[in-house]
């Protein structure tokens, strides 16, 4: 058997997928003193500052996971402060704090250093991620887009949960040696992982399941089963619609009836997961409406159709958090 080369990865956004993302990618045989090494988790102060003290604890369904990394990073000055020189960058932030994110990267001059070679994957809900980053002037090969159907949940600093098991997606356009190292890493654990060179096709699906299940969860205050409820049948119905002839515009042809079962099978098998989007909103923080209803909202536009469902359910998630300062007005 051939050895996989290691790979050193930073997971930029270390929240609750970027933490399960860091388990994920930890190659256990290059430790020292226990410690992780070849992934760095970079976040937020509290949550970095808890996991540097008492370790990453990792609650699976049949078994507690406890995890010590090597290199935790509160921002890009540590990193620079450090021996740490990463081949991938994985992108975990929220869609809104991309230009943040961006502003970072570019102040820190890390891109003319040790990130000048760097694979960056955006690994995000939403869309309109790649077109965001492009504002770096990264070289195509540089840049890939991924998704992921993983439901984790942050409990507390520190503490992920996982809430349902899903597959990870990301486009095909990389080195050989790095997708052996991340596809041997998930599979030691018993996750999915898929490289594929129709990413484009799957980001929508993810965008058609999104846009039914964020914005109802988020609203009724309800676990991912509330998609099945009879009462929502005709809402449901009509986001598909809406989304599905938004999408055709854009030249993704898809039937609304399979769509539709594949929106209700993914509720089905996540029924007890709380969604991004109901977290997001039961904290109090933004959400990633505008990425996913109001991306379709923009494309509508942008095509002169009329999807009201999808306005609807926008407006509401809008006027229910009173966080979210951009809308689909903007770009």
């Amino acid at each position: 058997m051939c050895r996989i080369r290691m790979t050193d990865i930073l997971i930029y956004g270390a929240g609750a997928i970027g933490s399960f993302m860091g388990y994920l990618l930890s190659d256990p045989r290059n430790s020292s003193g226990g410690k992780i090494e070849n992934v760095a988790l970079l976040g937020r102060k509290s949550h970095i500052n808890r996991t540097n003290d008492m370790g990453l604890q990792i609650y699976l369904p049949e078994k507690r996971e406890l995890l010590q990394f090597k290199y935790c990073f509160t921002d890009l000055v540590d990193l620079k402060a450090s021996d740490f020189f990463p081949e991938i960058v994985v992108i975990c932030v929220k869609t809104y704090s991309l230009s943040a994110v961006c502003d970072e990267l570019r102040k820190s001059g890390l891109l003319q250093g040790r990130l000048r070679n760097a694979i960056f994957i955006l690994l995000m809900n939403g869309m309109g991620n790649r077109e965001a980053f492009d504002e770096l002037d990264l070289s195509d090969s540089q840049v890939l887009e991924g998704i992921t159907s993983l439901g984790v949940k942050f409990s507390e600093d520190g503490m992920v949960e996982l809430k349902g098991k899903g597959k990870t997606i990301i486009e095909e356009k990389i080195g050989e040696d790095l997708k052996k190292f991340m596809e041997a890493r998930f599979l030691e654990k018993d996750f999915e992982i898929e490289f594929t060179p129709d990413f484009r096709s799957y980001q929508y699906g993810k965008l058609f399941a999104n846009a039914v299940i964020n914005p109802i969860t988020a609203l009724t205050r309800r676990e991912n089963g509330i998609v099945l409820s009879s009462f929502l049948k005709n809402t449901v119905q009509r986001v598909v619609r809406e989304a599905v002839n938004v999408a055709a515009m854009e030249g993704i042809k898809r039937e609304e009836k399979s769509i539709m079962e594949m929106v209700y099978s993914v509720a089905e098998k996540t029924y007890g997961n709380t969604s991004s989007m109901l977290q997001d909103m039961q904290n109090g923080r933004m959400t990633e409406i505008d990425s996913i209803n109001g991306y379709i909202i923009r494309l509508a536009r942008k095509h002169k159709i009329e999807v009201p469902v999808n306005e609807a359910l926008y407006e509401l998630v809008k006027s229910a958090t009173g966080v979210d300062q951009p809308s689909a007005e903007r770009n």
